[in-house]
This record gives C-alpha cells, sequence and structure tokens, in this order.
C-alpha cells in the first residue's frame, strides 16, 4: 500500500480545523518553531500548538508586530530571524542551539507570493530566497536540536503551485525576464523537493519531513496583489469578499500542517506532499529525486551550509 492510498481513518479533511486535527494529542512538554507563526496560517498553527501544550517559538523579521500578535497565547515566544537575510538565519540558529533545547517540531510556514522583482542576498531573487533557501539553511543549521532527542518532524508550507515541481535551472534567480508568478511556482517547487530531499538524508536520524499545500486562504500572503488583481482573477468581489468555494478559514489552513507535524499515521512514513489532512502524492520517483538532489546540491552551495556535507 502506497501513502497515497492509505485510508485516512481518523475523518479529517478539507474543512477540518487545526483544534480538531490536535484533540487528543498532549503535546506537553514539547517544543515547536513556526516560522512565521504570527500571521494567517502561521498564526492558527501557533494558536493550536500551544493550545495542544507545546511550547511554540516564532521567528519573525518584525518582531513587534510578532510580539503583538501572540500575546496571551501561553507557551508563545518570539526571536528575531530574518530568512532573506543569512546571517539572521545563522544567528537565530546558533541562540536556539545555545539554549540547549531539543526541537520535537519545525513549520516552516513562513512565505512570500507574487512579489516585484526583488534582489536579496547574493543578487538572488526573493521568492526563491526566501521561501526556499532561508528555510534551507536554518534546517540545516538547526540539525543538531533536530536530531537531539531521537528525531523530529519538519513541516514546509508550498503550495498547490509547486505540485509538479520545476526549477528553471538555466536561470534559478530570474536574470533574464521576471515573471512573479513563474518565480513564486519555482518556489513552491524547491519546498516540495527540499522537503522530499530532507527526509530521505534525515529519516535515519528519525527526522521526517513533509510539504503541504494548505489550500485556498486569504491573509497577508496577498498583501503584494492588487485588489483589482484579486477582483479579476475571481478570487473577491469589490467588497473583498473570498468569492471561490475552495477558500477556506486560516484555521482549517492550518490543519494539514498540525496533522503532518504530529499524525501517529505519519510515524513509518515521510518526504510526501500533503492536503487535505492526508498524503496526496510522493515525489520519489527517478525524475524527481534527481531533481531534489540537484536542489539539494545547488542549496548548498549558495547558502554554504549542509548537515549532511561539507559546509562553511
Amino acid at each position: 500500500m502506497t501513502l497515497s492510498d492509505q485510508p485516512d481513518d481518523q475523518g479529517f479533511g478539507i474543512d477540518s480545523t487545526a483544534t480538531e486535527v490536535l484533540a487528543g494529542i498532549d503535546l506537553s512538554g514539547r517544543f515547536a518553531i513556526v516560522t512565521g507563526g504570527y500571521s494567517g496560517l502561521g498564526l492558527a498553527t501557533t494558536r493550536a500548538l500551544a493550545a495542544a501544550g507545546a511550547r511554540v517559538l516564532v521567528p519573525a523579521r518584525r518582531t513587534d508586530v510578532a510580539r503583538e500578535a501572540v500575546a496571551g497565547i501561553a507557551g508563545v515566544e518570539v526571536d528575531e530571524l530574518d530568512l532573506a537575510d543569512l546571517d539572521s538565519v545563522r544567528n537565530f540558529a546558533d541562540r536556539v542551539l545555545e539554549s540547549g533545547r531539543s526541537i520535537d517540531i519545525l513549520i516552516n510556514n513562513a512565505g512570500i507570493m507574487a512579489t516585484p522583482l526583488t534582489r536579496v542576498g547574493e543578487g538572488w531573487e526573493a521568492q526563491f530566497a526566501t521561501n526556499h533557501l532561508g528555510h534551507f539553511a536554518l534546517v540545516n543549521r538547526l540539525w543538531p536540536a533536530l536530531t537531539a532527542d531521537g528525531g523530529a518532524r519538519v513541516v514546509v508550507t508550498a503550495s498547490g503551485a509547486g505540485e509538479t515541481p520545476r526549477i528553471n535551472w538555466d536561470d534559478v534567480h530570474f536574470e533574464n525576464g521576471y515573471d512573479k508568478w513563474a518565480a513564486y511556482s519555482q518556489s513552491k517547487s524547491a519546498n516540495i523537493l527540499f522537503a522530499a530531499e530532507l527526509d530521505r538524508l534525515g529519516r535515519a536520524a528519525g527526522v521526517r519531513a513533509f510539504s503541504v499545500n494548505p489550500g485556498y486562504i486569504l491573509t497577508p500572503l496577498q498583501r503584494h496583489l492588487s485588489k483589482e488583481e484579486m477582483v479579476g482573477a475571481g478570487w473577491i468581489d469589490e467588497n473583498g469578499t473570498a468569492l471561490l468555494p475552495e477558500f477556506r478559514a486560516p484555521e482549517q489552513g492550518a490543519a494539514t500542517q498540525v496533522w503532518a507535524a504530529t499524525s501517529p499515521r505519519l510515524t513509518e512514513a515521510g518526504g510526501g506532499y500533503c492536503q487535505a489532512c492526508t498524503v496526496a502524492k510522493t515525489f520519489d520517483g527517478p525524475a524527481d529525486r534527481e531533481a531534489a538532489e540537484r536542489l539539494w546540491a545547488l542549496s548548498a552551495e549558495l547558502t554554504g551550509v549542509d548537515a549532511f556535507g561539507k559546509s562553511e
């Protein structure tokens, strides 16, 4: 039986909420990190994990905004992290490692979408750099904490845009013409391939990784899109009300993230692409594996860090 055709005996689906998924699961004593865990899907994920007893660290570029957003949620703390800045990633990881805490759950939730052409770091395209390279560096730098207590779950928030992963190998940073949606789709493809390869590399150490499509959710992720664009796409009406029947609330979008991070059904499985609280697809064919290995090597070269090979 493959992962994709296993029955969902828990009965969770597209309308389930993060709270429902975690009902009966005690996360007391567990330590979780949720990037971007102070807004949209991330905030819903933070609330649900904390309510189940986990201590949650929310890394944020805007720490003042993050602290205000999570104020009053017991067991949640905030620290500074800018995923587009590798020095910031290193400094954050160093602080976590110096604390001596082992990580049970790492949800790479933060991201940007359809941004105007922006260059960061070494001239990297911002969506690829923020959505993928920053998280790649973060996971590799946090590796000692992820393996310290026998293993962890790593969840990478992707989207439907990357369900058929494609990387523009000849021009990863869009130096020869930029399309914001193509760049976004590439970053989400990278998320999926990264999770698949991370699972293959990390499973011997007890680390299982998954990518997640949370579905259609209206959140601050759309902040770079004009109202006119979203109305023209048929997403919302002139009053900002969601029109597509596929749109769900943030807590419903967060359900698959927390399911992938905690479900007992996934203890001996990993690497899959999850949606609606089930593993919808795996990327373990020869072409997928070749692409995932190539992406890992490229990411390690760009970021200078690789927990499984030579690093800086």
